[in-house]
């Protein structure tokens, strides 16, 4: 569970099995950066998860593959496990350049991470298009997507980290379509929005998986 951060410490305080993580992390190990929260901050709570590379952080604060990439190297030298999040716009889907787009976010995002540090390391794959807009990808596009980004990473790393690597599914993902985008080999599960927000949506998701 990924709460904002003035919730971390609430939630950790109360959660018994449910890991809590944190929305992003600060790209510096310390240092005078009014507003930015460290992984040593999160450390001295207990934080073990954070999500990089939201769709929303790429498009609002203008966050590049480079800066990810060196925010994914913080957490893991941090011990900070990793979700990181890739996905393509609408309008690069149109112009049939996606799959250039999704081997981009890899290849520079997961730039210089070593193999054994990929176990710390789940990709949730949003295509932008279907983020709260009520759009989702058919199950087999769903499908075709997390087929392709497992394949880039068999690539840059080998077929067993490959098969090893949990690929997340984000993007209006709902209890009337979970089961069928679940069902696909290469959905290993969702990373879910506002449905998470009604228990009852959210325990059918769960149902689903």
């Amino acid at each position: 569970v990924y709460p904002p951060y003035v919730y971390l410490q609430e939630a950790q305080q109360h959660a018994r099995q449910i890991l809590v993580g944190s929305q992003d992390i600060s790209v510096h190990d310390n240092g005078a950066y009014t507003g930015e929260i460290s992984t040593s901050m999160l450390g001295s709570m207990g934080i073990e998860w954070t999500l990089i590379g939201h769709s929303e952080r790429r498009l609002y604060h203008n966050e590049t593959n480079e800066l990810l990439n060196q925010k994914i190297h913080q957490a893991l030298n941090n011990r900070i496990n990793v979700m990181y999040c890739i996905g393509e716009t609408l309008d690069q889907r149109e112009q049939n350049i996606h799959w250039d787009i999704l081997e981009q976010q890899i290849t520079q995002g997961l730039k210089q991470v070593t193999h054994a540090n990929m176990s710390d390391v789940v990709l949730a794959y949003e295509p932008v298009w279907a983020i709260g807009t009520g759009l989702t990808a058919t199950p087999e596009q769903a499908q075709e997507a997390h087929c392709k980004i497992r394949h880039i990473i068999a690539q840059m790393f080998d077929n067993t980290i490959a098969d090893q690597t949990s690929i997340l599914y984000g993007g209006s993902c709902k209890p009337n379509n979970a089961q069928a985008i679940f069902s696909n080999p290469d959905v290993d599960g969702g990373l879910i929005g506002g449905a998470a927000l009604v228990a009852e949506e959210f325990n059918a998701i769960i149902q689903a998986l």
